[in-house]
């Protein structure tokens, strides 16, 4: 039988993020969905986004006839300046991060497990990925840590999980994840769904999630 729900897209998923970041706060957005959020979060609002090559007031990405080539975030995508916006020093982004300025860092990830520890940048210990890279810097000196992530892989095997199999990036700093099929808060009791696309139960979802669920 064909599901009743539709999952949201990753336009949609980013949307959602946005609509969920309070008025005045960084945000750091990592490579991937999160870097769609930027793309969201309306002109009228102030929302100061960095990106740990050096920018802060990074805007949503240009038109196909407006890119400026030297102007690319962290994932080597061109992006816009909001007015106000700046750049500095590789260094300085990263002051910025280990200092605690970041109120909150969106990031992909392969697994989050139920209590807050994630994975992010490599399946196995013979993964091509060379090392952990700036994640770990981010999960360590950001406020937040949120998660935006299809809910399960491609084969259909969970992402939200007991325990992460992966090599983690770090150990029970992930306070909200955002699927294309729900909204979850990590608590002291595991994931709480807080929204869920229209149509999907708590019982579809718990059956595409290995690690238990709890009606928000």
């Amino acid at each position: 039988m064909a599901d009743s729900f539709t999952p949201m897209s990753r336009a949609a998923m980013a949307a959602r993020v946005a609509r969920d970041i309070p008025e005045g706060w960084y945000v750091n957005l990592g490579i991937g969905i999160p870097t769609l959020v930027a793309d969201h979060v309306p002109a009228d609002r102030e929302v100061v986004i960095h990106s740990e090559n050096g920018i802060l007031g990074v805007g949503p990405a240009p038109a196909a006839d407006a890119v400026d080539p030297w102007l690319i975030n962290a994932g080597k995508s061109p992006v816009t300046l909001r007015p106000g916006g700046s750049y500095f020093h590789h260094a300085d982004s990263f002051a910025i991060i280990r200092g605690g300025h970041i109120d909150l860092c969106v990031l992909g990830a392969f697994q989050v497990a139920g209590n807050g520890d994630f994975a992010n940048w490599a399946t196995s210990s013979n993964d091509l990925a060379p090392a952990v890279g700036g994640a770990m810097d981010l999960a360590a000196g950001a406020k937040r840590i949120w998660v935006v992530m299809e809910h399960t892989t491609k084969e259909g095997a969970p992402r939200l999980v007991q325990t992460c199999s992966y090599p983690l990036t770090a150990l029970g700093v992930v306070g909200r994840v955002y699927t294309n099929l729900a909204v979850l808060d990590v608590t002291a009791q595991g994931f709480v769904v807080r929204d869920m696309v229209p149509g999907l139960t708590l019982r579809d979802l718990q059956d595409r999630t290995e690690a238990r669920l709890v009606a928000g």
